[in-house]
């Protein structure tokens, strides 16, 4: 039970957000199993719930989603070991089934739900074009004028996201996304263990190459920065540590006000090139 006020406008009808995760794949590039990122779920989960939100968690085919092993507090390598939020919730067993037990996309209604949440991880890169339902599904919760967010490599599902007149969702919107900077740290780092002959790249291609190629506006704030943009009903978030910046604009989108929950974030009003008023929200 949440002490928050769930809904200023409507308190007896609580907010509704639909959170989508990769299901999983293997990279074509390395390999290796990739999935979702843990941090992506779990830190926007609990600025929602604190909130009152409802909140659901689905996926493009339903069923048990695999995180990527590095998102995980206890994986070995440690990498993510100070993440006590997404430690929390793995801890928490009622909560670990409904990333076991995701609904299938088939199951979501916009008519159901406020907002759609799209999390990250690497399987996006390699699942996302052939999941045409999403791509739908995303579009309409937008031309409903209901919040439509995407952070890290699930930005790359605005690649393939059209509006009904053939137009790409993103062209002409300010957005953000897993940058090439932070691309390049992490071919670097698994060239320097060895795990990758150099030269050769974990990702195929890459969101903020992309995102400029197709006429977005694409902004970052810098090396792992929490950081994300809001043009309109459409939310974006930069990379992994973005997920409560992209909470932030989601719940301010939704009429929750934003200084409620981030007293330590920086809110930024721009024009984008379209003549639309954008927000950015990033941590101190």
């Amino acid at each position: 039970m949440s002490v928050r006020d769930p809904n200023p406008l409507d308190p007896l009808r609580p907010k509704r957000v639909a959170m989508v995760l990769s299901n999983p794949a293997v990279s074509t590039t390395t390999g290796w199993p990739v999935g979702f990122w843990w941090s992506e779920l779990t830190h926007p989960w609990l600025a929602f719930t604190e909130r009152g939100y409802e909140v659901a968690i689905f996926s493009p085919e339903g069923g048990k989603c695999e995180a990527d092993a590095l998102s995980d507090p206890g994986d070995p390598s440690g990498y993510s070991d100070t993440d006590l939020i997404s430690l929390g919730f793995l801890s928490t067993p009622k909560l670990v089934t409904l990333v076991e037990t995701t609904r299938s996309i088939a199951e979501l209604s916009v008519d159901a739900f406020d907002a759609i949440v799209v999390a990250g991880g690497q399987a996006p890169m390699f699942t996302f074009e052939g999941a045409t339902e999403l791509q739908r599904l995303f579009v309409a919760f937008f031309a409903a004028g209901k919040v439509a967010a995407a952070l890290c490599h699930g930005v790359a599902l605005l690649r393939y996201a059209r509006l009904s007149t053939g137009e790409l969702l993103a062209k002409g919107r300010t957005v953000t996304g897993f940058a090439n900077v932070e691309e390049d740290f992490a071919d670097n780092a698994v060239w320097e263990m060895g795990a990758l002959p150099h030269g050769k790249h974990l990702m195929l291609w890459r969101i903020e190459d992309e995102m400029r190629a197709l006429g977005a506006n694409y902004v970052q704030a810098g090396l792992w920065r929490d950081f994300a943009v809001r043009d309109g009903n459409l939310i974006t978030g930069q990379q992994n540590f973005s997920g409560a910046a992209t909470a932030r604009l989601v719940i301010e989108a939704l009429g929750g006000g934003g200084p409620k929950i981030a007293p330590v974030g920086e809110v930024r009003e721009s024009n984008s090139p379209s003549g639309r008023r954008c927000q950015t929200t990033s941590a101190q």
